[in-house]
C-alpha cells in the first residue's frame, strides 16, 4: 500500500524541519514479514532501482537520488494493525454517533441576554464543559440578530438527561454571566414525522448550502398529543413555499404541548420576512400568542461545528 502527502515539512533526525515535495509511506510484505518505509523527496521523485539496496533483504529498493531522509523497519502484522485499526475505529465511532443522533428523544432551547457580539462569547470553554454531560449529542449555537443574545439548540438522548441539563448545568452557566436565562425542553419523539417531512437536519435532512440564519418559534397553545392536535399536516406544504427556507425541526413543549420549530434559512433577510410577515398569519389561524427569534448563523459556524451540529456535518 502506498500513500503520499505532497508539499509538506519533514523533520529530520537532527530536529531540522525541511520543506519537501512529497512524503511517501509504503507498506509492503515479504514472506511472513511486513515492512514500512517513509521516504521524503525533494524536486525529483524517488523510484524503485535494481542498482541500490537500501532496505531489508527482500524489500523493494529505492534510489537515493535527491532523498532527504528515509527509514525502514521490519514489523509484524500485529504492529501494522493499529495503522488501519485507528481508521476503522474512527469510522465505527462516526457510525455510532450518527445512529445515536437519529434516535434522540429531546431538544433543548436556551438563550441568555449577554448583549455582546458572538466573538466575545467564551464558546470554547463552554463547549468543553458541555461535551461530557450525560446524554448530550449535539448543539447548534445561536447569536441573536439585533440584540446579540447567545444560546443554543441542543439534542439529547433522553428527556431525563435534558432535564438534568436545564436544572443542573445551565443555570450555573447563566449565573456566571450575571444574567437571566430562558430554557425550554421539547419532546423530539412526538414531532419526528412532522420534522422528517420538513427536511429536518436532525433526521439526516439534506441542504446544499450553509444556513445564513436560524429562526426559533413557539405558539401559546396546548396541542397534545402533537400528531393529533397540532396542524402540521396543513402547515408543512405552506411552509415549504416560504422564500429561503432550508429545513425545519418541529418542536412540542414538554408538559405544555406548545408547538413551534427551529428553522434554517438561507439569509437573515428571508428569516426576518418569515418571522414578521408570514408567521403572524399562521398564529392568527390558531388564535394564539407566539414567540419568534431570529439568529445570525454566519457567526457561530466554528462553535457549532465543534459541537457536532447537523448543519455542518
Amino acid at each position: 500500500m502506498i500513500s503520499s502527502i505532497r508539499h509538506c515539512f519533514f523533520s529530520t533526525n537532527n530536529d531540522r524541519n525541511i520543506l519537501v515535495d512529497r512524503i511517501t509511506i509504503v507498506i509492503y510484505s515479504s514472506h511472513n514479514d511486513r515492512y514500512i518505509a517513509i521516504v521524503a523527496e525533494q524536486q525529483e521523485e524517488t523510484h524503485v532501482s535494481r542498482d541500490e539496496e537500501i532496505f531489508h533483504a527482500g524489500a523493494p529498493r529505492f534510489s537515493r537520488r535527491r532523498m532527504i531522509a528515509l527509514g525502514a523497519t521490519a514489523i509484524s502484522a500485529a504492529s501494522v494493525a493499529p495503522l488501519f485499526g485507528n481508521a476503522r475505529a474512527a469510522a465505527k465511532q462516526k457510525a455510532h454517533t450518527k445512529e445515536r443522533a437519529m434516535n434522540h428523544k429531546a431538544y433543548v432551547y436556551t438563550e441568555v441576554p449577554v448583549a455582546t457580539p458572538f466573538e466575545n462569547v467564551p464558546w470554547q470553554r463552554i463547549n468543553e464543559a458541555i461535551k461530557p454531560l450525560p446524554g448530550f449529542i449535539n448543539k447548534t449555537w445561536l447569536s441573536g440578530v439585533g440584540d446579540h443574545s447567545a444560546g443554543g439548540f441542543y439534542v439529547f438522548d433522553t428527556i431525563e438527561n435534558a432535564q438534568k441539563f436545564v436544572t443542573g448545568y445551565f443555570p450555573q452557566e447563566a449565573k456566571s454571566f450575571g444574567v437571566s436565562q430562558t430554557t425550554r425542553i421539547f419532546d423530539a419523539a412526538a414531532t419526528e414525522e412532522a420534522s422528517r417531512d420538513m427536511n429536518s437536519m436532525h433526521y439526516n435532512g439534506k441542504i446544499d448550502q450553509r444556513p445564513g440564519a436560524f429562526v426559533y418559534t413557539e405558539v401559546q397553545v396546548h396541542a397534545l398529543p402533537f400528531n393529533e392536535a397540532a396542524p402540521w399536516r396543513a402547515f408543512n406544504p405552506v411552509l415549504k413555499q416560504q422564500p429561503g427556507l432550508l429545513a425545519k425541526t418541529w418542536t412540542s413543549g414538554l408538559h405544555s404541548g406548545t408547538p413551534g420549530g427551529f428553522y434554517a434559512f438561507d439569509t437573515i433577510d428571508n428569516a426576518l420576512k418569515f418571522a414578521t410577515d408570514y408567521f403572524p398569519t399562521e398564529t392568527a389561524q390558531m388564535n394564539a400568542a407566539y414567540t419568534t427569534k431570529v439568529f445570525d448563523a454566519s457567526v457561530t459556524v466554528a462553535a457549532s461545528r465543534e459541537m457536532g451540529s447537523p448543519f455542518y456535518a
